[in-house]
């Protein structure tokens, strides 16, 4: 049941004058998002001889505490799920006596836990986000070397990580592990009455150190199927354009020739402009810089043609569906000064290039296709 609800996608956020679209990401390869955890422990050990819950007045004395560390290994399999197997050791506490020395052992644990990133899974991806907060619970196994037993465990906690670089986190461990009584060795006879964790030996951990995450460690945005549809279906528009024309001019042709009338041979006069169907260059919801620039590649080709020749007339569009109308006037006019500057990037004159607001609009479905801009000849 946590795993499914672990997996469910967070709905859209109401959206507001400047609009923050929440996006999906791809899945990754399974060797991708992997990392690797070191961090020196803390551990305040109490034992069901005591027959007490924890008392935080005695949480820290030196006869139930000691450092260790923990090593652990882990996957993310979407950006807010992933599992770790952790090794945590390996100087411990038998709370037999408050004699530091004679309660002294050695153990480990290993316990296989899933992870819940909540900053992912309710804010929404964000490969710079600076603090994730990530709740977890696992299960597992530990022996106890100095008296040689072994016990079941359970374990929860919760990490919180700080992002100092692209694959290296500083991290912070707080968490609570729960076993049966011969986890330090010693145990008491119980009785019916007995319930509850007093019956049963108890650790408790907090853990600093670092998460380094090997190989790729970001998620790809999903690519705006409804862009790459309008910019084919753009380019198909303009085929079936031409196709039209020459139809029409070939059905002219034959009813010349079947009335038997003389063609008139027009004289040829050669004018050197090149006429096309506007390009398309899309965006994504709210934003004014250019969502791929694969959609560039059609333009490239259109200057290249005619750059010194022809007048370039860049109209920017905005969704008329969402945000204001000043929003979308504004929002269209960066949109069309975003494209006409890849022109000129592309050698073609600031003079020879004309901008237009079109503002928000209702043209195209679905409304995806209108988050654009056109370049078109003049």
């Amino acid at each position: 049941m946590v795993l499914a609800f672990a997996g469910v996608s967070v709905a859209s956020m109401a959206q507001t004058e400047d609009p923050v679209e929440k996006y999906s990401v791809a899945t990754n390869s399974f060797w991708s998002n992997w990392f690797i955890q070191a961090n020196v422990v803390g551990t305040s050990f109490w034992g069901n001889q005591e027959g007490s819950a924890v008392k935080f007045d005695k949480l820290v004395k030196d006869y139930r505490t000691n450092l260790g560390f923990s090593v652990a290994i882990g996957k993310w399999f979407t950006p807010g799920l992933g599992l770790r197997t952790k090794f945590n050791g390996i100087w411990g506490r038998s709370v037999i006596s408050e004699n530091k020395d004679t309660n002294a052992d050695k153990y480990w644990t290993i316990h296989e836990q899933a992870l819940f990133n909540l900053s992912n899974l309710l804010c929404g991806y964000s490969e710079t986000r600076v603090w994730n907060f990530i709740p977890y619970a696992g299960a597992g196994i530990s022996r106890n070397m100095t008296y040689n037993d072994y016990a079941m465990g359970l374990s929860a906690g919760i990490l919180n990580t700080w992002r100092l670089g692209k694959h290296v986190d500083l991290n912070l461990d707080v968490n609570y592990g729960i076993f049966e009584p011969d986890y330090d060795g010693f145990s008491r006879q119980l009785v019916a009455t007995d319930r509850g964790p007093k019956t049963k030996d108890r650790a408790i951990n907090v853990e600093l150190g670092l998460t380094f995450k090997l190989g790729k460690a970001t998620w790809k945005k999903v690519p705006d199927v409804d862009a790459i549809k309008a910019l084919s279906q753009a380019q198909i528009d303009a085929l079936n354009s031409q196709l039209t024309d020459a139809n029409n001019e070939n059905a002219r042709l034959k009813g010349l020739l079947a009335n038997q009338r003389p063609v008139e041979q027009p004289r040829t006069v050669v004018e050197e402009k090149i006429v096309s169907a506007p390009v398309s260059v899309f965006f994504n919801l709210g934003k004014s810089t250019i969502a791929s620039q694969k959609d560039l590649q059609n333009v490239k080709d259109l200057v290249s043609l005619a750059k010194d020749n022809s007048t370039f007339v860049v109209t920017g569009y905005a969704d008329s569906q969402t945000g204001s109308a000043e929003f979308n006037q504004q929002l269209s006019q960066k949109r069309a000064e975003a494209v006409a500057q890849e022109l000129i990037n592309l050698g073609v004159s600031s003079d020879k290039i004309q901008t237009v607001v079109g503002g928000g609009v209702d043209t195209l479905t679905p409304p995806a296709n209108n988050r654009r801009a056109t370049v078109e000849l003049k």
